[in-house]
């Protein structure tokens, strides 16, 4: 069975499709279509082990079990029951479901989970021989998601979300989710004679997601996931996806500089960059931002200022970047990386950005403003 081609869908924040996509294609899978948050593509089910380990930027790795036309109830109904459940969850297992509708005659949630949970169990019922099924053993989360009247039903093998690293014991105050710093770290292309410095850098995401990249560290190396409860996937599956990704672990000069002005969340950095194994790669140090200099060195700067809803006043964060504007052109030709809120950054900057990206922090619409020289 592991060996049987499926489809996937891998779910991440919306702006970051186009990663997503890219890290499927070089890990040798077939993607078959792209819509805002998710990306589904073909492969064995042997690789869900690697899918989860080495996925960088998506949020979940979803199995497709099957997809139906759902304009009505009776419809969604029959769709699920003639899925093929039983490949995959046992008599005994537990199959709660969750999911979403967007654009479709079926907007309650609440009904959606019930039929879906009823048609579910109907199959598995007949199939197993059960009047009542008694739900007890290993998890399957279902997940659907109904768009535009056509369900896709799906089994969740990630369990907890894929940003979740296992790194970051705690976080300052308004935590940098780590795809999304892992996504800001790509875009600005760090390279090894280049210093990466994020002179804000809170709980020290962005640069931990930094020397993980450089040193092709895989993300999700060191967490467990829900697959691995799976009884059709087999342990070696994923003892060699964990021996693969460590045999992908390179040596680099690559340097990062993680630096705040908040001795605590300096204190919180070291923890994330010591916990995460990449103290060689990361210097955690105490310092203004509005301080920082080239020393003489190429550098790039990336970072996640305050943007006045969680942290600080609005007032105070439009200061701080009418600061920033002014001390960071004393930094020569180093680039800009700036993540925020707030549309209008460039003015208040005093430059006009090369390029800016659309992406979001959690639910915030957020603007990725870019200064190449």
């Amino acid at each position: 069975m592991s060996h049987t081609v499926c489809t996937f869908v891998a779910t991440c924040l919306f702006g970051l499709e186009k990663l997503v996509g890219e890290e499927i294609t070089a890990l040798g899978y077939s993607r078959t279509e792209t819509i805002d948050g998710r990306v589904k593509f073909r492969a064995p089910l042997s690789a869900i082990p690697r899918l989860n380990i080495n996925l960088r930027f998506a949020e979940r790795l979803l199995l497709e079990v099957g997809t139906c036309p759902a304009p009505d109830f009776d419809s969604l109904f029959e769709g699920v029951r003639a899925m093929p459940w039983e490949a995959y969850i046992g008599a005994a297992d537990r199959f709660p479901v969750k999911g979403h509708s967007i654009k479709s005659k079926l907007f309650s949630i609440p009904d959606c989970q019930k039929i879906i949970k009823k048609a579910t169990a109907t199959r598995l019922g007949a199939h197993y021989g059960f009047s009542v099924l008694p739900e007890t053993e290993v998890l399957f989360q279902i997940e659907f998601f109904i768009f535009k009247d056509m369900a896709s039903l799906m089994i969740d093998t990630s369990g907890t979300p894929l940003h979740k690293r296992g790194y970051r014991p705690v976080s300052t105050e308004a935590p940098l989710r780590e795809t999304l710093a892992a996504a800001l770290v790509k875009l600005a292309r760090p390279r090894e004679d280049v210093l990466f410095w994020d002179p804000m850098c809170g709980s020290g995401t962005i640069p931990t997601e930094a020397a993980l990249l450089m040193t092709n560290t895989a993300p999700g190396l060191h967490r467990a996931f829900a697959a691995e409860t799976f009884p059709w996937l087999s342990s070696p599956c994923w003892e060699e996806a964990r021996d693969e990704a460590l045999d992908a672990i390179v040596d680099t000069d690559f340097q990062a500089y993680a630096s705040d002005i908040d001795p605590q969340a300096v204190a919180i950095a070291k923890e994330t960059v010591r916990r995460a194994g990449v103290s060689a790669q990361v210097k955690v140090f105490e310092r203004d931002a509005l301080s920082i200099a080239t020393e003489g060195r190429r550098g790039t700067v990336v970072c996640n200022p305050p943007y006045g809803e969680r942290l600080a006043t609005l007032a105070e964060a439009e200061a701080l970047y009418q600061q920033m504007g002014r001390h960071f052109k004393t930094l020569d030709r180093w680039q800009i990386y700036v993540l925020t809120s707030d549309e209008t950054f460039e003015k208040l900057y005093g430059r006009r950005a090369d390029k800016v990206r659309k992406l979001y922090n959690g639910m915030i619409p957020c603007y990725y403003y870019q200064f190449f020289k």
